[in-house]
């Protein structure tokens, strides 16, 4: 007890320093799988790349796209990623060999895509300037629900006049936003009117609406449990709210409450939010600023601000907790670099080895007798070849690394090791010098542009480039 209460790293959930920076192309969203082993990534030219946690080495990079991405979403198992673009594409991506599961088309740019927490053949798509839909890919031919946006009336005996003019401002309704209940029984959708709507997956009907901000809603995120709403939207303030239970069997839709808990905001500079996230355990809340550089981290209990995160002098976009640690991901809106805080924890010599001791200052050393006796070569190499007499076993699989284990339902999915180098770092670490050599790139060669291009060129055959186009300019 008296250690907890001495090491205040010990005690600290929630991130405080930069402790990493990875960079593939320019990234404008981010999404870690259930797991927290793997944070995919999309990019402005439409690539997506899934990036390895433990090594910040790439696992995977998806071309499918040939605009920016504008949402991902993991399935539950972890093999397959939904990605979504504004060229009025989602592709589901098979991340057992990279390849396009299904691709799905739509008729406007699409702001979310979300897959269904149980089903990888079922998501929500909220579009721009358009019906939100639920697809269906069970089949070889998708099929696609149209969901209301227009929020649930309660007067349906109005008079003609007041009809009509509910009939208009339903007509200006649309979905900005839209997820699933953890269940997956029940839709949450916000509306470009501060509306939020609950919608009933098998009946495609909304049972329950309420108007729950002034303005447009932007983003909509739920705790692991499911029992938390986070919301922001473009009135400068975040809400937080207790999500009933919609999977009751008595569940009546007209008392149904979604009470609002907490109001984050920045009643000084009156700051805008560009993203918002829960910590993992939901008891913080994290989002970043317009037009500014820092990240404002609020603790639930009290609706306290508890740290503002200083790191790059530029604004940061998309943010993303890990589901497990005290870790956080953004992505810069200028440089597209993906920047990790985490909690950086003193060193502890003493835990190096058990006879380590830490001093305050020097102290002189005194020498056992036999401490430094040098030992027979006989004998050292005698140690050394029962050593090695040890059979080791490297043929039979442990049951928890096949691919699949025993997280949660058994269905946990991990990525294969890619053994290609080039597609295993970012473009900034590795160029191309000639037919099958790769070297890295030294300080002060090259920039994106080339790195993208010299990708590009071999993806589509073309010629590589020579060190001298890669390397320093002509001497003057």
């Amino acid at each position: 007890m008296n250690l907890l209460l001495s090491d205040d790293y010990l005690l600290q959930d929630y991130p405080e320093n930069i402790t990493n920076t990875i960079r593939s192309g320019h990234t404008t969203c981010l999404r870690f799988n259930r797991r927290g082993d793997y944070l995919a990534s999309g990019r402005v030219d439409g690539t997506v790349v899934v990036w390895d946690i433990e090594t910040m080495g790439v696992a995977r990079k998806l071309r499918g796209h040939r605009a920016a991405i504008t949402s991902l979403s993991w399935s539950r198992c972890g093999r397959y990623l939904l990605s979504a673009c504004q060229g009025w594409r989602a592709v589901l991506w098979d991340m057992a060999d990279g390849t396009r599961y299904r691709e799905v088309r739509f008729r406007a740019p699409i702001y979310t895509a979300e897959l269904h927490p149980w089903n990888h053949h079922q998501f929500v798509a909220s579009i721009f300037e358009q019906a939100p839909c639920l697809v269906d890919i069970t089949e070889p031919i998708d099929v696609k629900h149209i969901l209301p946006s227009a929020m649930k009336r309660a007067n349906a005996d109005a008079d003609a006049a007041t009809k009509e003019k509910q009939a208009k401002e339903d007509a200006k309704q649309q979905t900005t936003a839209s997820i699933y209940t953890i269940t997956g029984d029940h839709i949450l959708a916000g509306t470009n009117k501060g509306k939020l709507n609950i919608i009933d997956v098998n009946t495609h009907e909304i049972i329950w609406s309420e108007k729950i901000c002034s303005s447009v809603v932007t983003t909509l995120k739920l705790t692991g449990s499911g029992r938390d709403l986070l919301v922001n939207s473009q009135d400068r303030i975040i809400r937080t709210f207790n999500v009933p239970n919609l999977s009751a069997e008595d569940l009546d839709p007209d008392t149904i409450q979604v009470p609002l808990e907490h109001k984050f905001q920045d009643v000084v500079n009156r700051l805008s939010w560009n993203h918002v996230t829960f910590s993992a355990t939901g008891e913080y809340v994290a989002a970043s600023t317009y037009n500014n550089h820092e990240l404002y981290i609020w603790e639930r209990g009290h609706g306290s601000l508890v740290r503002m995160l200083e790191g790059p002098k530029e604004e940061q976009g998309v943010i993303e907790w890990h589901p497990n640690r005290a870790l956080l991901a953004a992505c810069g809106m200028e440089t597209g670099r993906i920047y990790i805080w985490s909690v950086t924890s003193p060193q502890k010599w003493s835990a190096l080895a058990p006879d380590f001791s830490e001093v305050e200052e020097n102290v002189e050393y005194i020498e056992r007798e036999d401490e430094f006796d040098i030992h027979p070569q006989e004998e050292i190499t005698k140690r050394r070849l029962d050593a090695e007499d040890e059979d080791i076993d490297v043929l039979t699989l442990d049951p928890q690394s096949k691919g699949y284990d025993d997280d949660m339902d058994g269905t946990a999915f991990r990525i294969p090791v890619l053994f290609n180098l080039g597609e295993s770092d970012s473009e900034e670490e590795f160029v191309a010098v000639s037919t099958g050599t790769v070297r890295r790139r030294s300080l002060g060669e090259g920039g994106e542009g080339e790195a993208a291009q010299t990708e590009e060129k071999a993806a589509a055959g073309g010629k590589r480039p020579t060190a001298g186009k890669t390397g320093r300019g002509r001497k003057r």
